[in-house]
């Protein structure tokens, strides 16, 4: 399989020090980072058709920078000021420091998990079963936070502040890659609302998670490659090895 060019579905890494160029020096390949997906706010008017108050809750659920971003923007935008002791509860360490781009860290409440899982959360948001939990999201979400806080009877709200849309190639932009990579279904939806009539053929196709391998298989595509694996935990991984045994081959 020939493997000269190949599609990463993902911003440009912000440092030089990707193992996605040491792939491309290491292999001879073209990497190009490319999104299929881009995330867009949703606007004051309709944030409030959604008949939620901020200053209702005690508590916010970050998920993702994308909810930190969006949700101070949203309150900044309705000329909202978020209360001092409001509580923060974070997925992942690195999503709590983030918000320093828009607190003062110190004067918050943070909690954070260990292991990047909702779950990790409770013991912490279960000492506090007075607080109301509001969970900024986007429009493409599971249920399985809201289950989580119903289960264990917190008082919560999940609010769309923000949605995934494609993002959409322009005319003539070039598409000869030899492999596409991708991260969500919501980017192999945008490569077949790009291209209605695309042909996989040789290309080669490459996924993380079941969830996008499932989104491969409903466009009736070809998945050659799916991470993570049992010797490969990360894509960049599991892409060296792809690469590698087609070498060989």
């Amino acid at each position: 399989m020939k493997l000269k060019k190949i599609l990463i579905s993902q911003p440009k890494p912000a440092s030089d020090k990707s193992p996605y160029y040491d792939i491309a020096k290491k292999y001879d390949v073209d990497i190009v980072f490319r999104p299929f997906i881009k995330v867009e706010a949703v606007s004051a008017k309709e944030f409030r058709a959604q008949k939620t108050n901020i200053l209702d809750y005690t508590a916010i659920v970050f998920t993702s920078r994308h909810a930190v971003d969006h949700f101070f923007h949203l309150a900044q935008e309705m000329r909202i000021t978020i209360p001092e002791d409001m509580k923060y509860f974070c997925i992942t360490e690195a999503v709590a420091l983030y918000i320093q781009k828009y607190v003062q860290y110190r004067k918050r409440k943070v909690f954070f998990g260990a292991t990047g899982k909702m779950d990790a959360l409770l013991p912490a948001m279960l000492k506090r079963k007075t607080d109301k939990y509001l969970v900024p999201q986007s429009d493409v979400h599971t249920d399985e936070i809201a289950q989580m806080f119903d289960a264990n009877k917190l008082q919560h709200k999940e609010v769309v502040m923000y949605r995934t849309v494609s993002n959409d190639f322009t005319e003539g932009e070039a598409f000869d890659y030899d492999m596409l990579v991708f991260f969500s279904p919501a980017g192999v939806a945008a490569l077949m609302k790009n291209f209605p009539e695309y042909q996989q053929g040789e290309t080669a196709i490459a996924c993380f998670g079941p969830t996008t391998a499932k989104a491969v298989a409903d466009a009736n595509l070809r998945l050659d490659l799916q991470a993570p694996t049992k010797t490969a935990p990360s894509m960049t991984a599991a892409l060296e090895e792809f690469i590698k045994q087609n070498l060989e081959d």
